[in-house]
């Protein structure tokens, strides 16, 4: 089994493939592939660790998204895994390197949460979040609607009363 303190022995050359929904495998070690608790926990169930595995089908992660899963791991993969203070940083902090790698199409960033979130790869589901956080904060219900194309469906008083009741929720 794999423990959280035996990744470290688990060798760079030991490969494992990532297969795209597109069909497209990508080869990574697996250090970079263990970030994914999902993965991890199948080459744990699967007692793959002294075997050889050649892909693992990731059927519903695109090719362009699964490349900026792995690119993110591999630059990654040194962190600490005990130092959580990600976890609790400034709210809505992400370092520059992750900003670009996450980039601004709504889409690739929502593609990116889903897959973070269905690989739980826990640090880049956060940097995604926080993304999304920092694209509505200080704004207006009527703009965020606007960038994420929401249709208002409250009536007016509805929204009347709700602006009442979080009223304190808006900064001055």
């Amino acid at each position: 089994m794999l423990e959280d303190g035996d990744l470290s022995v688990v060798s760079d050359t030991k490969t494992i493939g990532l297969k795209s929904c597109e069909g497209e495998i990508f080869t990574v070690s697996f250090r970079v592939a263990t970030m994914s608790n999902t993965i991890k926990n199948m080459i744990e169930d699967l007692n793959l660790e002294d075997g050889i595995i050649e892909e693992v089908p990731l059927k519903n992660i695109s090719s362009h998204t699964l490349k900026k899963i792995i690119e993110y791991c591999e630059y990654h993969v040194d962190d600490d895994p005990d130092d959580q203070d990600w976890e609790f940083s400034t709210p809505t902090t992400v370092s520059d390197w992750d900003s670009k790698l996450i980039g601004t199409d709504q889409e690739e960033i929502f593609a990116l949460i889903l897959a973070a979130n269905f690989l739980d790869i826990p640090s880049l589901l956060d940097v995604g979040c926080k993304t999304v956080a920092n694209m509505i904060k200080g704004k207006e219900p009527e703009e965020i609607r606007k960038i994420f194309n929401i249709e208002n469906d409250f009536t007016p008083e509805e929204e009347e009363e709700m602006r009442a009741e979080y009223a304190w929720l808006k900064d001055d």
